[in-house]
């Protein structure tokens, strides 16, 4: 860590060294104070080179990473280029997947069509993201359900096949270079508000999906926070004190 520290050097001067080249990194005079500026350079070198690497971003209140990728829409059209800024002013559901051609991949991505008149009624837009390409999509798109496609699916599949915004959403998995199943609630604005990850042999929840843009939702429009287990319908609560002694006396 010490000579990740004499790297360091260079871009950042430690007081009370004046030359700290590999050459004579041992033999200069180090002070006490000189000490204390290695050791917090060691920790930061730490911090990037061992927690960083291992720690996911959790996006969830920030602006979600905008993306340019070539991508399928409608089921058969090529478009080079797919914005994430181009659906402002919608909700947007942002779901990976790892592969075209898998086995469970084929089952949410048939699972979200069978619900996107219900998404698109609430504003929402659904997009699917895998790192293959956009003639794979195609391909898998052009393939009957009975042999394992996706023939029937609308919604836009995006081309991450540099494998950017998978990086940018913290999904990818390094070193076999597909994503998780990640998914991704942005609202009106291109704020995340809800995020999941799961591994790849775990399939999602639609319905789980669909619930939590009803709860975004109503929050929105009246201000109220929705409780454990809350669907549509359902009784909410004021957000303070009283709010959820009132909530408690009626359930």
């Amino acid at each position: 860590m010490i000579g990740c520290a004499a790297h360091v050097y260079y871009c950042i001067k430690i007081p009370g060294i004046s030359d700290l080249s590999s050459s004579n990194l041992f033999s200069c005079e180090i002070s006490e104070n000189s000490l204390y500026w290695i050791k917090f350079i060691q920790l930061i070198s730490y911090y990037f080179i061992t927690i960083k690497k291992n720690t996911m971003s959790v996006l969830v209140g920030r602006k979600a990473p905008d993306f340019d990728v070539a991508a399928v829409v409608n089921g058969s059209q090529f478009v080079d280029s797919c914005k994430l800024s181009d659906f402002r002013g919608k909700y947007v559901v942002l779901f990976f997947y790892p592969l075209d051609f898998t086995f469970v991949c084929p089952t949410e991505l048939h699972a979200f069509q069978e619900k996107l008149g219900e998404f698109r009624s609430r504003n929402v837009e659904v997009i699917g993201c895998s790192v293959d390409s956009k003639f794979s999509h195609f391909s898998w798109l052009r393939t009957p359900r009975s042999q394992g496609g996706i023939e029937g699916v609308t919604y836009t599949l995006l081309s991450d096949i540099n494998k950017t915004v998978s990086a940018d959403y913290d999904v990818l998995i390094e070193g076999a270079g597909i994503a998780l199943r990640g998914l991704f609630l942005i609202d009106k604005e291109g704020v995340v508000q809800h995020q999941v990850v799961n591994n790849l042999p775990l399939g999602r929840n639609v319905d789980e999906a669909l619930r939590l843009v009803d709860a975004l939702q109503f929050t929105e429009e009246f201000g109220e926070v929705c409780p454990a287990n809350w669907n549509k319908g359902d009784k909410t609560m004021k957000p303070d004190d009283e709010g959820l002694k009132e909530f408690f006396k009626e359930t």
